[in-house]
């Protein structure tokens, strides 16, 4: 244990250093499982430790955890979904869920307290620990203009999404909790509960709130309900999540720079390059700036991201990628995997089973598809 805290140090010391196809359920009733919430053996619900310790008697072995997101989206992926909970429970190579954000549809779903109070209790099933980063669909598209997602200020939106996934800083969600850095403790950047970090197996781990919707460049529209002054509005909201995020990057390749981290894994919402979209102008700085610190770090660094709902492995860093012109000034970096999850209510009911191994040169990273069904 002791070798993995001092590893781990320098993430304590990061505060002190410094759209998608209408649903149309407004008023969403939560599912039953079909069976009971499966936990595989030895998974020692009661040990909140892991923040503190690497898991399996292997310490230099491999980590798997889950990746999930765009999910639950519209009546059918919402009935599916304890079941899906339910098999990643039983997978006894899984340690830990992240969820890549937007847990409804972006487009006629309401963004109600009722519905994420339902889902932050499918949420509660997990066995392992849950590490979740909100998506545009959950508040940066919670607004009557283009979205009919209801009369919501996105602000107001992302507190309450705040106040009810985010209850404790530093703390997943899961009924086995994990310790995690939260950006919470920087003054600067205080109201960021929701950009964390971890380390697994000397990786370095860091959620962000970036978002689709053109990173919320694109209009909220009117109207707004009539207190909307009372939030932040949406050039403030840009200019403050830009600097945190900007941070936060800083500070994750910092400290897999200073630990020799084997890697790092970014882990957010936005797909920054989904062609699909009239613009993507909004992610610009945070190509460059992702770019540059992967350029510079050399070693593996894996993007998982959600948002345009097909799964797809490239590397748009490359110069041979079609994407890499996308945005401009992209830095070349070919040490960069990017991995978008399978969602929305679309695509295939599934789970990513993804692996750190350090002991294998050349493969820090692996992963498998894991259909429901």
């Amino acid at each position: 244990m002791q070798r993995t805290l001092t590893r781990f140090f320098p993430l304590i010391t990061w505060a002190a250093i410094a759209s998608c196809a209408p649903d149309g359920t407004d008023s969403p009733v939560a599912p039953t499982a079909s069976a009971p919430i499966a936990v595989s053996e030895n998974r020692g619900l009661g040990d909140d430790n892991e923040f503190d310790q690497d898991d399996g008697d292997d310490r230099g072995g491999p980590f798997t955890f889950a990746v999930i997101g765009d999910t639950p989206y519209g009546p059918i992926k919402l009935a599916e979904f304890p079941a899906l909970t339910a098999k990643i429970n039983a997978d006894s190579k899984v340690r830990l869920v992240t969820h890549l954000g937007d847990i409804k549809a972006g487009s006629n779903a309401a963004c109600t307290d009722e519905y994420f109070t339902m889902i932050r209790g499918l949420f509660d099933q997990f066995a392992d620990p849950l590490a979740y980063t909100p998506g545009d669909n959950e508040w940066t598209d919670c607004h009557v203009a283009g979205k009919n997602n209801g009369l919501f200020t996105p602000t107001e939106r992302l507190q309450k999404v705040r106040s009810l996934f985010f209850p404790a800083p530093g703390r997943t969600l899961g009924r086995r909790k994990m310790r995690v850095l939260s950006e919470a403790s920087d003054p600067t950047n205080a109201a960021y509960v929701e950009n964390t970090a971890w380390e697994k197996r000397g990786v370095v781990f860091a959620m962000l709130n970036i978002q689709g919707s053109n990173n919320d460049a694109a209009p909220w529209g009117t109207p707004l309900p009539a207190d909307a002054a009372n939030y932040p509005s949406q050039t403030e909201e840009q200019i403050t999540r830009a600097r945190a995020n900007k941070a936060w990057i800083e500070k994750a390749f910092a400290t897999a720079k200073s630990t020799h981290a084997p890697g790092i894994i970014l882990l957010f919402q936005a797909d920054m390059w989904d062609a699909t979209q009239p613009t993507l102008t909004g992610f610009d700085a945070l190509v460059q700036q992702i770019g540059a610190a992967a350029r510079d770090f050399r070693k593996p660094v894996l993007l998982l991201e959600g948002d345009s709902h097909m799964f797809r492995v490239d590397n748009p860093f490359s110069v041979a990628s079609p994407l890499h012109a996308l945005h401009p000034s992209t830095p070349v970096a070919d040490n960069v995997t990017r991995v978008v999850v399978e969602g929305s209510d679309a695509g295939r009911t599934e789970y990513l089973r993804l692996t750190i191994d350090p002991r294998k040169k050349g493969t820090l990273f692996s992963w498998e598809r894991i259909p429901l069904n």
